[in-house]
């Protein structure tokens, strides 16, 4: 049985755009491929809950060989996106004193249905436990109001490293 919704997704305007894909950047430093957050559409701050939404495109990278014929959501992209959900939110709000927020792991991860291209993935997470280097969010996401995926997300203060810059190309 799935846990209490965090937020009815229903009552979400999901054309809102609070911060777009350049304010996410300016936040978030994954890019390219991994860019799993198109939009935030809901924060409250008292509540220290916050919505967000992947539209699941036909011409992503995993859509080929995750399944062939039948391309299904990975889940650890569904985590993926939620995190980078979290990591904005807590950036942008200074929820922990943190030049970066880093993955620190995950707890009761469940999925409950499959999520296809096409599909739009509208991911919920509320802050339940804010110490200075870290948080833990509760996080679900959802499809036409059917909840897909839930379960904790930890995220860790982290420094940001400039020292060996990356160059891709995209």
């Amino acid at each position: 049985m799935p846990p209490p919704v965090i937020l009815d997704p229903s009552s979400l305007d999901l054309n809102a755009i609070v911060a777009d894909q350049e304010k996410i950047r300016s936040y978030n430093p994954q890019r390219y491929e991994m860019e799993h957050l198109n939009r935030v559409i809901f924060v409250d701050k008292t509540l220290h809950i916050v919505a967000g939404i992947k539209d699941v495109r036909h011409d992503e990278f995993w859509v080929r060989g995750h399944l062939p014929d039948y391309p299904l959501l990975p889940g650890v992209i569904m985590c993926e996106a939620a995190a980078q959900l979290c990591s904005f939110y807590a950036s942008c709000y200074s929820v922990i004193d943190a030049e970066f927020i880093g993955f620190g792991g995950m707890e009761d991860v469940r999925f409950r249905n499959q999520v296809r291209p096409g599909d739009q993935l509208v991911m919920i997470a509320k802050a339940l436990k804010i110490h200075r280097k870290a948080v833990l969010f509760n996080c679900q996401s959802f499809v036409n109001g059917s909840m897909v995926f839930h379960g904790e997300i930890n995220g860790v203060a982290l420094p940001k490293h400039n020292s060996s810059k990356v160059s891709a190309k995209a």
